[in-house]
């Protein structure tokens, strides 16, 4: 690897030159990668609720509909404002109860059925049918356009208006998430840094490590506006370190080959892929780890920040070496005094106190494991919006003035029997909670010869195998109460045909929060799994892996406990990948401290002067970690207005410094009690020394 980095080194304006060029198929890359803004078109496709979505689209040409509720309109005036609906492009068409009855009829004198369905007071409401899916740029583009056609008299409600609005705040915020993360992360380092030109340097590598892996994506087809927000942070956040470990290095090997920078290099990046590589391994693991999950956003999310990692690992040996050697006047004039040089005091005193931070462990230990098994999750995508969105004022006028949380869709064979269909319809108006049901049979009865059925009825009810039907809750989505109305509603609908599907938000939404549960468990289990083999395989030990874990896994449960603490719900999420994120990206922390004290212990040291080693010299490189991934997700915490998005730079920015607190007080404190036991049960810890000599 020597002769690799000698290589670098010498060519550094040829590395450069190939780096620049490489912006070219990356910026390419980004702008060919579709981002998709609809979570729950990750679900997987054997489930039953995303099999009926595809058939929607399939056999009825309508995969999204959106509720349209008008206020103070005359019915001449709602008519044409249907008919110019009815004209956008996408929209297949519009369910209003001009479909069934004459307008000109005065309110009173609408059969109650229709009325109750379409009328109430001095609002009407009417269903605009898409003719694709919900995430669609087809859908999204309509439901900008039917908006531009509304005025302040109507709202449009639905899942279609929630991932518009998603993409549209998505795509205004995340340049700024990248600005703020910068900016911040050169105010740590440039306090950290011993040069005000270096932390300059290191965005410039880092930057171009994002966009390689952004543009890389292309690969992909498409990511989830969630990995498109969160790579940038987060690869600069865990891959800071990197660079930070190869000036360190090249600073070192100037001084080994004075007057030889070229060699330096050489060296210091043979010596950087070494260490780097390792330490990568569990940051890597850990997002491998989300690649598990049932629900495809963690693959998604797992194999783009994985990569980034790798591509990190190069950046840092390559084009940052370059961009050093290249700027390595400028860095040497603008040195100044490190911040975090001497640490030799604080880490006297915390070394010395270990029995008052392992009795402060102990106390903290119950509340943290029962704030994190008791803090609370939402599954409803809505509720991570800001409530002034156009998607949420229009869910909340529904609610308001029909009652109207949801509308779920029964898909029943074609050849059942009329009159059965009405006595399965007449079951479900029975079930808790449903305003009202409206099938074709239902709008006309169930003796209407079929050859009789108006066109423009059947289009919207009859496929070629299955016949659909509405039915009206007045429950809202991810709750209790309409999960245990599905299960009742779905119940009714097999007993009267067993290939019939409940269908629509609430029923994906109850699939999401069954999947995402379990994803949580096999997601925790495969990362604590992957990291304490890799640990054992380091460090040829089995008291180690479990202290390391132990302590990054206490981390978690403190920075999961608080939100339980602060009585505030976290999106689902932030629950499943915060624990595989902050395990793989903080054990780093854990790991630098314990190889110092293994390397001490070999060299005949104490425990205690083998453990105040170790924790006074990586004590700075810690602190400058912590507070280098802090400052990349904390600035986007405060910013963001996506809490899908939000949440998760806040549970990471917190788990960052958590983690380095945790590290630099309790595991010293371990190492102190457990250090005999850690020379008997590792290979070669000791040296040459027998375990059994261990002081």
């Amino acid at each position: 690897m020597v002769k690799v980095g000698k290589w670098i080194a010498k060519h550094k304006v040829l590395v450069l030159l190939i780096g620049l060029l490489l912006v070219i198929p990356s910026v390419i890359g980004i702008a060919e990668t579709r981002v998709n803004y609809d979570l729950l078109s990750y679900l997987p496709d054997t489930l039953e609720t995303v099999k009926g979505q595809d058939i929607l689209v399939d056999e009825f040409g309508m995969g999204a509909f959106s509720m349209v509720i008008v206020e103070n309109m005359e019915m001449k005036d709602v008519q044409k404002l249907e008919d110019e609906f009815s004209q956008v492009e996408h929209v297949k068409d519009v369910l209003w109860y001009d479909d069934v009855a004459d307008i000109t009829l005065p309110v009173e004198m609408i059969p109650e059925k229709y009325r109750k369905v379409f009328i109430n007071g001095d609002a009407t409401m009417m269903l605009v049918l898409f003719d694709n899916t919900t995430s669609s740029d087809d859908s999204m583009e309509a439901i900008t356009e039917l908006r531009k056609i509304a005025n302040e008299q109507c709202f449009l409600s639905g899942m279609t208006g929630v991932v518009t609005d998603i993409k549209n705040i998505a795509m205004q915020e995340l340049p700024i998430y990248v600005v703020i993360a910068a900016v911040l992360s050169l105010i740590v380092l440039e306090l950290t840094s011993g040069s005000f030109v270096v932390p300059f340097l290191f965005l410039l590598s880092i930057g171009l490590a994002i966009l390689y892996n952004l543009g890389s994506n292309i690969i992909l087809g498409e990511t989830s506006y969630i990995t498109q927000a969160l790579t940038a942070v987060l690869q600069l956040g865990v891959t800071m370190d990197y660079s930070i470990f190869l000036l360190n290095s090249y600073e070192e090997n100037k001084k080994r080959f004075p007057g030889e920078k070229d060699r330096a290099m050489g060296h210091a990046i043979a010596n950087t892929f070494k260490s780097v590589a390792g330490s990568s391994v569990t940051t890597v693991a850990g997002f491998v780890a989300l690649c598990v999950m049932t629900f495809a956003l963690g693959r998604d999310l797992g194999i783009v920040m994985a990569k980034g990692v790798v591509i990190g690992v190069v950046c840092c040996v390559t084009i940052l070496p370059a961009l050093v050697l290249f700027f390595d006047k400028p860095i040497e004039k603008t040195q100044h005094k490190l911040l975090f040089s001497r640490m030799d005091k604080p880490s006297a005193f915390i070394t010395k106190h270990y029995k008052a931070w392992v009795v402060i462990f102990l106390v903290l230990l119950f509340p943290a494991i029962y704030g994190n098994n008791h803090t609370q999750i939402y599954y409803n995508i809505a509720e991570s919006l800001p409530a002034t969105l156009d998607c949420n004022i229009a869910n909340n006028e529904l609610e308001k003035t029909f009652a109207v949380g949801n509308i779920h869709m029964v898909m029943m064979d074609n050849d059942m029997d009329p009159k059965q269909k009405q006595k399965m319809l007449s079951e479900i108006d029975e079930v808790e909670g449903v305003k009202w049901s409206l099938g074709m049979n239902s709008l006309i009865g169930s003796t209407v010869p079929e050859s009789m059925i108006p066109s423009d009825l059947k289009k919207i009810f009859k496929g070629d195998q299955y016949e659909l039907a509405f039915v009206c809750s007045e429950y809202e989505s991810a709750t209790d109460e309409v999960n245990a109305q599905l299960a009742k509603i779905n119940e009714i609908v097999k007993k009267y045909d067993d290939t019939a599907m409940v269908i629509g938000e609430a029923p994906l939404m109850k699939d999401l929060q069954d999947t995402t549960d379990a994803d949580l468990v096999r997601v925790n289990v495969i990362s604590i799994g992957a990291i304490f083999l890799i640990i054992l395989i380091i460090f040829k030990s089995i008291s180690l892996p479990i202290i390391l874990v132990a302590v990054i896994e206490f981390a978690i449960f403190v920075n999961m406990a608080i939100p339980f603490y602060q009585g505030i719900s976290l999106p689902f999420v932030a629950s499943i990948v915060i624990g595989a994120i902050q395990l793989g990206a903080t054990v780093d922390y854990a790991i630098l401290m314990t190889t110092r004290y293994q390397r001490e212990r070999q060299h005949g040291k104490d425990k205690k002067e083998a453990i105040s080693i170790a924790h006074k010299t990586s004590m700075p490189s810690i602190i400058s970690s912590g507070l280098s991934f802090f400052a990349a997700t904390f600035g986007v915490s405060c910013y963001s207005q996506v809490e899908m998005i939000g949440s998760i730079c806040t549970l990471l920015a917190r788990g960052a410094i958590i983690s380095m607190v945790v590290v630099l007080f309790i595991l010293p404190a371990m190492f102190m009690i457990f250090d005999k036991l850690i020379c008997v049960t590792s290979i070669g810890f000791l040296g040459d020394k027998k375990a059994a000599k261990a002081k």
